[in-house]
């Protein structure tokens, strides 16, 4: 079966038999959301970016011989106006149509793939930090409680940090605008009363990366790596005071994720401050396995 989690800065892939192999897991920086937060449409760049990278799953999903396809698609989609057409042309490729869930069924999928095979203490408080938006989600074996906000790292490179590197400024207002929707959204799912911090998303892992001083980026040395407050600090001020020549000169990071990387961190380090944990656990396990496990289970 084949999964693919569409969300407003990247497209992804996972083909798996029974969710304990992937057969393929690939990742495409598309940025399908550029430009929505100011015009409130899905521009035709993006679009086809898009399109490229869904050509290119389906001859993998075809090779592999996937007989069951599942696209969830996020926060850009939801917001476009021209979600339509997006959804005619995935149509035209997959076979399917993809599904623009809810803020509350991303959450749902975000820690069904989070915290299957986690050992750390529970309750859980599971954010995954987009492009668009954030979800935060609450819970032990099961969702308790769920919000997504409207802070991700495009969106909020989009609206405040235009410096390169951004201004002292620029970054003030962006965390002013970060801890107001951090501050719900820990107030609605009781954030602060979780034993354990888990972190999704390329923000998330590429911080955790960069924490570690890995020499490249290795998916078994970040997930479920344990990053203190301090680290995610230091690396978020680093982030945020190099220019993107600079951050594209780092080995961990993934070209497309330089410009909107201290964004990203940012939102971790806000997060972790205003829920006042000292440490947040790295999953490289999020709404991608969710998709996964839910046709496994019968689900979807």
């Amino acid at each position: 079966m084949a999964a693919i989690d569409c969300g407003t800065n990247s497209i992804r892939l996972l083909v798996t038999d029974d969710g304990t192999a992937d057969l393929t897991r690939r990742m495409e920086i598309v940025r399908l959301g550029e430009g929505v937060d100011r015009t409130g449409r899905l521009s035709d760049a993006a679009l086809e970016r898009t399109e490229r990278a869904l050509r290119s799953y389906a001859a993998a999903i075809e090779e592999l011989g996937a007989t069951k396809v599942r696209m969830c698609a996020t926060s850009a989609s939801r917001d476009a106006s021209n979600a339509a057409d997006f959804r005619a042309m995935v149509r035209g490729i997959l076979g399917v149509d993809p599904e623009v869930i809810s803020g509350d069924e991303e959450a749902r999928l975000s820690f069904a793939g989070a915290v299957r095979g986690l050992t750390a203490a529970a309750p859980y408080l599971v954010v995954d930090i987009g492009g668009g938006s954030t979800e935060f989600v609450t819970g032990t074996d099961s969702v308790a409680a769920a919000l997504s906000v409207d802070v991700g790292c495009v969106r909020m490179t989009e609206r405040h940090l235009h410096g390169d590197p951004p201004t002292a400024a620029e970054v003030a207002a962006a965390e002013a605008d970060i801890t107001a929707a951090v501050d719900r959204a820990l107030a609605a799912v009781d954030g602060r009363a979780a034993a354990t911090l888990v972190g999704l998303a390329g923000s998330v892992t590429t911080v955790a990366a960069l924490a570690q001083g890995l020499p490249g980026y290795d998916p078994v040395r970040i997930h479920h790596a344990r990053i203190s407050y301090a680290d995610v600090a230091r690396v978020t001020a680093e982030l945020l005071a190099a220019p993107v020549a600079d951050r594209l000169a780092l080995p961990v990071m993934h070209p497309g994720r330089a410009d909107v990387i201290g964004a990203g961190a940012l939102v971790l380090r806000v997060v972790m401050e205003r829920s006042g944990h000292d440490a947040v656990v790295a999953s490289e396990h999020d709404i991608l396995d969710g998709i996964a496990y839910s046709m496994i289970d019968g689900t979807s």
